[in-house]
């Protein structure tokens, strides 16, 4: 039996090139789809948080219920994790009045300590190890906490910082290409770096997401949010169809199929 075969099946898919330019597509439609229910429809921050909550909380059950991993759920919760981040960052940072900085701090600490448990629980933090139910809900929690700094930290850039949507899309897309020349030429953990790189997606895709719904006057493109939104959730499904989707591999006794 070679290394392989002892290889346990991951519920997440294995992280490839595929896999960012899904995961950075998925934080963009959170964005735009977020933004129209709060704003286009005018339902409000708190209906836009509870709704989105709920949903992502019903595709959480089903990804741990689950017995492998399937392309189309597992993207559909990290489009609704995206989405409820969106909802509830703003909720956070405009309704509670605690402003973009003070939301973005309160939700790095949060993530921090998601992530000091998971390790606590499991000894890694390791995607590759999201296999059995525990180790999966630290993901999920880790992952929504992600999406919703990222939004937060978009938002602190474009507005507190000055720097505006596309300056803010330069700036994290700048921060990506650190990790990826971290992860080529270093010899920085992988876990770590893969981490960083899903952080600095989610306002990556914010400010896109930004750039592309927001007024002129305000720097940008001023399209119809429900129509970007259809637009990039039709571009996730062919990524789905057409890209490689396989799930990760980590070492570990092998299992009986499900």
């Amino acid at each position: 039996m070679n290394e392989t075969d002892n290889a346990t099946l991951s519920k997440v898919p294995a992280v490839t090139l595929a896999f960012w330019i899904m995961k950075i597509a998925a934080t963009t439609l959170g964005e735009t789809g977020g933004d129209s229910v709060t704003m286009t429809l005018n339902w409000g921050y708190l209906v836009g948080t509870v709704i989105f909550v709920s949903l992502l909380l019903i595709l959480v059950a089903c990804q741990i219920a689950a017995r492998k991993f399937h392309p189309f759920l597992y993207w559909a919760t990290i489009v609704a994790s995206t989405t409820f981040g969106t909802t509830m960052a703003d909720f956070a940072d405009r309704s509670l009045g605690i402003g973009y900085t003070g939301g973005s701090t309160l939700l790095f600490v949060c993530l921090m300590i998601v992530l000091g448990l998971w390790y606590r629980s499991q000894g890694t933090i390791s995607v590759n190890t999201v296999s059995t139910p525990k180790p999966e809900a630290f993901y999920w929690a880790a992952i929504t906490f992600s999406q919703t700094l990222g939004t937060a930290l978009g938002d602190w850039l474009a507005d507190t910082g000055g720097l505006g949507y596309e300056g803010g899309a330069l700036v994290f897309g700048a921060g990506l290409m650190i990790v990826a020349a971290a992860y080529y030429w270093t010899h920085v953990s992988r876990v770590t770096l893969f981490w960083a790189a899903f952080i600095l997606t989610r306002p990556l895709g914010a400010t896109i997401g930004d750039f592309l719904d927001k007024p002129v006057s305000h720097g940008g493109l001023d399209l119809s949010r429900p129509m970007a939104s259809a637009a990039i959730a039709i571009f996730i499904v062919a990524c789905v169809l057409l890209l490689p989707q396989r799930a990760g591999r980590h070492p570990g006794q092998s299992t009986q199929s499900a």
